[in-house]
């Protein structure tokens, strides 16, 4: 799930978003120039745990805005979350980091089952989701025949594990997922097959995230175009892989627009729609790269000090991603690794020479 936000405001949903109502003052560095770069947060982690803000995330967006509360560079939330209403979980960040209540949209429908995040009774969920694919979207009726393919599937959260207030990471969608996965399988004996996965890491989520972010830019009336994204998040199965993978995706894409046109570049093994495709369409493919940015208040920790300039290599020897995603292990690698959320934005401050 992607949120634009513009004068401290967010437009939520699922590949489709609301921008700004009313712009932002334009942001200057210490040059006067528009500001080239944009921003990718993720939610649980980075910015909130639980109902609790993350205390560096209210300095770091008293950094991002100005003297009265608008936003000096483009931002987009990026989480995985979607099991509640957008205006409800739009309402609980905007009171954690006192940002303006955002406007909301609703969902598209499609016929099938799409899964959101993990529910509170797994195992009726599970028993539901089980007879609606058996029955080919008849749960009341006898089992017969077990069609196969089954009904299109979207997922919208691959996360295996989160942060909240814990100490330690609680079971995400990712799990859900897992279980589903291996409960259809030993009743049919079969693989339960994904339409699409939407959602950190997929590609599809950061393009339209980057769509976003330069339809933000647009509306502030900067001419110069957004060439760099910072993608910031505490999970490096997720936040990392997902900004590494999009960040091999704009190398290869800006090589075939170059040799032949708009082509679809290679990717991880995964199940995807071409809805980026059309998205490439509609803006302006300026962004050059997306750099990922790992904090220690989430699912990731740090022991030993951390510096804020050097990149770091994060040990993960065993994959928490989805099983249609393949283990890279430079996916996981972030280019730079900070203590929290506040580092991340003075990071890519000093990068861009932004005062």
């Amino acid at each position: 799930m992607a949120l634009g936000s513009g004068c401290l405001r967010a437009g939520r949903g699922l590949l489709r978003a609301a921008g700004p109502r009313s712009l932002p003052a334009r942001g200057r560095c210490a040059g006067g120039r528009p500001p080239a770069f944009g921003f990718l947060f993720d939610v649980d982690g980075v910015l909130v745990r639980g109902s609790q803000a993350v205390p560096a995330a209210r300095r770091a967006f008293q950094r991002l805005s100005d003297g009265g509360g608008r936003l000096r560079v483009p931002v987009v939330f990026l989480t995985n979350a979607g099991n509640c209403l957008r205006s409800a979980k739009a309402q609980e960040l905007s009171q954690a980091l006192g940002l303006q209540p955002p406007p909301t949209t609703g969902f598209p429908t499609i016929e099938g089952v799409i899964l959101f995040g993990e529910p509170v009774r797994w195992e009726t969920s599970l028993q539901l989701i089980i007879d609606v694919l058996l029955s080919n979207g008849n749960p009341g009726a006898e089992l017969q025949d077990i069609p196969y393919p089954h009904l299109p599937v979207l997922a919208c959260n691959m996360d295996l594990l989160w942060m909240a207030e814990a100490k330690m990471p609680r079971f995400g969608h990712g799990t859900f997922l897992l279980c589903l996965e291996n409960i259809y399988k030993k009743v049919t004996g079969r693989e339960l097959k994904y339409e699409a996965l939407i959602g950190k890491p997929s590609t599809v989520t950061y393009r339209y995230a980057e769509y976003l972010i330069q339809q933000q830019a647009e509306k502030q009336g900067w001419k110069s175009p957004i060439r760099r994204l910072y993608a910031v998040g505490d999970n490096p199965m997720s936040d990392v892989y997902g900004a590494n993978l999009y960040n091999n995706y704009l190398k290869s894409a800006h090589q075939s627009q170059v040799q032949a046109g708009v082509k679809r570049s290679p990717q991880a093994a995964s199940p995807q729609t071409e809805d980026h495709l059309q998205l490439r369409k509609d803006c302006n493919n300026s962004v050059e790269s997306c750099e990922s940015i790992l904090v220690c208040t989430g699912v990731y920790r740090h022991n030993a000090d951390v510096p804020s300039k050097t990149k770091e290599f994060t040990t993960e020897t065993v994959f928490h991603g989805h099983r249609d995603f393949c283990f890279d292990p430079s996916l996981v690698e972030a280019s730079y690794i900070v203590q929290d959320v506040n580092d991340a934005v003075q990071l890519a401050f000093k990068k861009e020479n932004w005062s």
